[in-house]
């Protein structure tokens, strides 16, 4: 591999590897690791603002399954010192997935459109990531790129440990997919699209966070715990990188140097 961008196996590859949440284990270790990584994030807050600049551009950043905006605030933080305009969805908990949230979410891409004046980014932590892909499936004219952190993006939901609670609270067909939307998570938007993963992830297994690979798609290899995804020092540089290409001139991660070294080297197999 040229880059340190990791490159997905072949579907027909991973298909026939049957769906399993990650080790039990993995999941145990999630507090500690993420409580860990928020501490060297802000331990490393100073440099952190020195990475890549901004042009301005609205970021949406949506939180992950059961968390609010409150988790995602060291993150928007950062990108509105970097100069984007950064902000939460303001919508709660991330708990139902019907079509009252959907709106409200596109209700969110719209506002930020209009009051930006052109396409945002949406940057998705676990269900986030899902929501922030089907968004930009919806409105492509409005959305810059996609970024999703350690999100289930594969059509079958064994892939998480979550998957129980998620289906208790919302069922097997929440009401989106009971109208034909949600039906092909796997499928990436038509916009730039990166998928930030780990393989130490104790909530998402790995393989069920890689898209096909393809012009306009990624899939971007840090050593993370799944809670620590939106302060991890590696993912942060990576989101940075992503954010501060020019509108239109999108390419493949590829960092060179020191920052390198924080990036698995080597293929998802």
């Amino acid at each position: 591999m040229t880059t340190q961008a990791a490159t997905a196996q072949p579907a027909s590859e991973r298909s026939a590897m049957p769906p399993r949440p990650p080790s039990r284990l993995l999941a145990l270790a999630e507090p500690g690791r993420a409580l860990s990584e928020l501490a060297t994030f802000y331990a490393l807050r100073p440099l952190l603002a020195h990475l890549p600049k901004g042009d301005g551009h609205g970021v949406l950043v949506l939180p992950g399954f059961m968390a609010g905006d409150s988790s995602t605030r060291p993150l928007r933080s950062l990108l509105g010192d970097l100069g984007y305009d950064a902000v939460g969805w303001n919508l709660g908990r991330n708990v139902r997935v019907d079509n009252a949230r959907v709106a409200a979410m596109m209700n969110c891409v719209d506002e930020l459109f209009i009051r930006t004046e052109r396409p945002i980014s949406i940057i998705g932590w676990s269900l986030g990531g899902v929501f922030a892909r089907e968004l930009a499936k919806q409105a492509p004219e409005k959305v810059r790129q996609v970024i999703s952190l350690g999100s289930p993006i594969s059509d079958d939901r064994n892939h998480t440990s979550a998957a129980r609670l998620f289906e208790w609270l919302n069922g097997q067909e929440p009401e989106p997919m009971k109208e034909g939307r949600f039906q092909r998570l796997a499928e990436a938007p038509p916009v730039p699209t990166t998928s930030i993963l780990t393989k130490t992830d104790g909530v998402v297994h790995w393989r069920g966070s890689i898209q096909a690979d393809g012009p306009e798609t990624e899939n971007i290899e840090v050593i993370a715990s799944h809670c620590g995804l939106g302060v991890n020092p590696a993912a942060i540089y990576a989101i940075a990188d992503r954010l501060a290409q020019e509108e239109g001139q999108w390419s493949k991660f590829a960092p060179t140097g020191i920052p390198s070294l924080m990036f698995p080297r080597g293929s998802l197999h």
